[in-house]
């Protein structure tokens, strides 16, 4: 194996999908920890991706943002041969989403991330990938928890999509040999989150007085991991994980999505009178959980934020943030990228 992949010469990160939720916040977190860092940023810019999550470093001389897609075999095969690793966050991600355009899904999920192993494959195995992946691709479980071992039993066009991506990882590490590490976490919250997702839909829709929907009866339980401890577990991965392994990222903390609502709820101050039941959408997982014990056991992580801290703090980022989250929900930051870089 090239030494490239060592810790010890880590130099250059390909961040794709660096402009979405997760991404940006992983690029901030990594310039400010580790000064020598440098950044290559590869965002389609689609209706997620946002470069005002990244207003404040974009003249940072170790950054430089390419807009292409993950699809891409010229983008990305230029862009992964600079690169000593790169962490796919790239995804089409949102459920609902997948039930209406599942081909897109596959397309980015799936055949993006083909396009980053063949490319990492063709240069020598030089190149480390580290995969972020949710727990979504194991199914729903009534009782106990996911290990990195449990059989994928996808249940949407999203999760089906995400558990492509993974398993064109596996074939490549048993085939090839190339050199990743597959993550699947629970569901992430923070600054910069979509809000199209329950915890940022729900504080935008009663920042403007309107109801939060809620599916069914509210009773799906979901495990949350605030931003800064999903950054610190994948940076714990991708300096101390073991080529080839699986990791799953999560707190072990289960809610009820009801439970939730309430809790921001009962910090804005709002009565229970704005939540509003409705429709259960098709193939609705009622409940995720994942065994953490093996990143907390061989690597030694632990997430330090607990969901209400973490609740407290993203209910304040929304309301001292609502500039941003209003143009993009009106769709105006896509209509400026549309028109300064061409439609995705």
């Amino acid at each position: 194996m090239d030494s490239r992949t060592k810790t010890d010469s880590i130099k250059k990160l390909l961040i794709t999908g660096g402009a979405g939720f997760m991404g940006s916040n992983f690029i901030h977190y990594i310039l400010e920890k580790y000064p020598d860092y440098e950044i290559i940023n590869l965002d389609k810019l689609t209706y997620a991706g946002n470069l005002e999550n990244l207003k404040d470093v974009e003249d940072n001389t170790r950054y430089r943002f390419v807009k292409g897609d993950i699809a891409d075999p010229n983008i990305v095969n230029e862009l992964v041969n600079e690169a000593d690793v790169v962490i796919n966050y790239a995804a089409e991600t949102h459920v609902d989403r997948s039930i209406l355009a599942p081909r897109e899904f596959a397309e980015t999920d799936v055949l993006g991330t083909l396009t980053i192993l063949n490319a990492i494959r063709e240069q020598g195995n030089k190149t480390k990938l580290i995969q972020i992946s949710t727990d979504e691709v194991f199914g729903s479980i009534p009782s106990g928890k996911f290990t990195e071992e449990s059989p994928f039993m996808p249940n949407s066009p999203y999760a089906a999509s995400k558990a492509g991506g993974d398993l064109m990882c596996r074939a490549f590490w048993i085939t090839y040999k190339t050199p990743l590490i597959v993550t699947h976490s629970c569901n992430f919250y923070g600054p910069y989150h979509y809000p199209e997702k329950l915890i940022p839909l729900a504080i935008t829709n009663l920042l403007e007085g309107k109801k939060v929907p809620i599916y069914g009866d509210g009773r799906q339980v979901r495990e949350w991991i605030y931003t800064q401890d999903h950054c610190t577990a994948i940076d714990m991965i991708l300096h101390k994980g073991e080529i080839g392994e699986i990791y799953n990222i999560g707190t072990e903390d289960e809610r009820e999505n009801i439970e939730t609502v309430k809790l921001i709820l009962n910090y804005l101050g709002i009565d229970e009178s704005y939540m509003e039941y409705v429709k259960d959408r098709p193939g609705h997982d009622r409940r995720y959980s994942l065994d953490t014990s093996k990143i907390r056991r061989e690597l030694g992580w632990e997430p330090k934020v607990s969901f209400e801290d973490g609740i407290k703090i993203t209910v304040d980022w929304f309301k001292n943030n609502k500039e941003w989250w209003k143009k993009v929900k009106s769709g105006e930051y896509q209509k400026y990228y549309e028109e300064q870089y061409g439609r995705s």
